[in-house]
């Protein structure tokens, strides 16, 4: 991932397989503006918000990551 003014240069893979909450905690940490939980499956809108990460959540932990 690229840094910008408004993204910080972390990797969305590195939280994959941590706990939802202490993820949420780092990445926030790490100067991510905002993060957002959703369960497998769920339908989201297609706009990009730049320094927003969004997570996959199924049982408490983090399946997949990405940006926007």
């Amino acid at each position: 991932m690229t840094a910008s003014a408004s993204s910080p240069a972390d990797d969305p893979a590195s939280y994959t397989g941590l706990d939802a909450a202490e993820a949420k905690r780092r990445a926030l940490t790490h100067g991510w503006t905002t993060v957002r939980m959703v369960p497998p499956g769920t339908m989201l809108t297609m706009e990009y918000l730049e320094g927003r990460l969004n997570f996959e959540v199924e049982d408490g932990r983090v399946r997949r990551a990405w940006t926007g």
